[in-house]
């Protein structure tokens, strides 16, 4: 473990202090991380006109963080999005898992998920930090004891870098996320954002949004997002919270281009290894207390950009595969990079 006594304290958590770090990057972005559920706190970015603006939505106070956030800037898991049927059979053996959203569904790896945890801080540098995690056999009902590693890195001009691996000691299934919730113009909600998805199919969901086991084809329906479009339009609200198969599209660093946000003169180019991104609209949200600067976070007031594997893969056959077996290593690397700067 690093030594972190030099690191400001920011709270307690279950009588364990919350710790503050600051990243820089030499083009002038500032990331704020917690050690509590490796939260992605604060991150300013410089715009043309110099100033920094902060492109994801956060508290002030750690406070407010365990009773308010839905999953700000938290890394979910062990399974990140959901599980439906209260669990899964892996080789022959049941799993009941811990469930938060409706009967039966395990959401971001359930109500003690990684979101809620201490992280250990493992590497530090002026641009980097990684943080890691112990999951014990039978964590939320998932087996196996995991071993997790996430590294932020702001590298490039102004680009965050999320790799995730873990190990473990049983077969299991794993799929990690970053939950950051995305505002590029600081403005109230997302009405003067368009989103560009690099995909031509995406999973369709039930009632309880689960997926069918289907791969459906965006063309001819509002999930064709090939193509700019306004993320939310006043006059014809709709909801988005469904996962895309993205299309194998080149990239940075052997990453594929996954999306496109853009707002004024500010866009994010998100890059990934993973197969899927889960693009939630941020509908549900009407916090009691406010965000950054004093910002009351309403209904889209940010976006969500999951790089993930597919929902409730452990139950369909043909999704890719989330199981992590001994002697393997989940690695996951995804790049949110910001461009339209000085």
């Amino acid at each position: 473990m690093h030594n972190i006594s030099a690191l400001p304290v920011v709270g307690e958590f279950e009588g364990a202090p919350v710790h503050r770090i600051t990243l820089r990057s030499a083009g002038g972005a500032v990331a704020q991380v917690l050690t509590w559920g490796a939260v992605i706190a604060d991150l300013r970015v410089p715009c043309p006109d110099g100033r920094l603006q902060n492109v994801v939505l956060g508290f002030e106070n750690f406070a407010d963080y365990p009773p308010h956030s839905p999953y700000f800037g938290a890394v979910v898991g062990r399974y990140a999005n959901r599980i439906s049927g209260g669990g899964f059979t892996l080789n022959g053996v049941r799993h009941d898992l811990a469930v938060n959203e409706g009967p039966a569904t395990c959401l971001h790896g359930g109500p003690e998920g990684f979101a809620r945890r201490i992280w250990n801080v493992t590497e530090l540098t002026a641009e980097s930090v990684t943080l890691g995690l112990q999951s014990p056999d039978g964590d939320q009902g998932f087996p196996g004891d995991l071993d997790v590693r996430c590294r932020y890195t702001l590298c490039d001009r102004t680009t965050l870098r999320v790799a995730f691996q873990a190990r473990t000691m049983a077969p299991t299934v794993v799929n990690l996320a970053q939950h950051a919730y995305f505002n590029l113009d600081g403005s109230p909600d997302l009405s003067g954002h368009h989103l560009q998805v690099f995909a031509d199919t995406y999973t369709p969901v039930d009632a309880d949004d689960i997926p069918t086991g289907a791969l459906a084809d965006v063309t001819g329906t509002r999930f064709d997002l090939r193509q700019p479009r306004p993320v939310f339009d006043p006059d014809r609200p709709t909801r988005l919270d469904h996962n895309f198969v993205l299309s194998d599209l080149p990239g940075v660093d052997g990453l594929r281009h996954a999306a496109r946000l853009s707002a004024g003169d500010m866009a994010l180019d998100v890059h990934t290894t993973k197969p899927g991104v889960q693009v939630y609209d941020g509908n549900k949200l009407n916090l009691a207390v406010p965000g950054h600067d004093r910002a009351h976070y309403g209904p889209r007031a940010g976006i969500c950009l999951e790089t993930q594997f597919f929902p409730d893969s452990p139950h369909q056959p043909c999704f890719p595969s989330a199981v992590l077996n001994p002697g393997e290593t989940y690695a996951h690397t995804t790049d949110y990079s910001f461009s339209g700067l000085p």
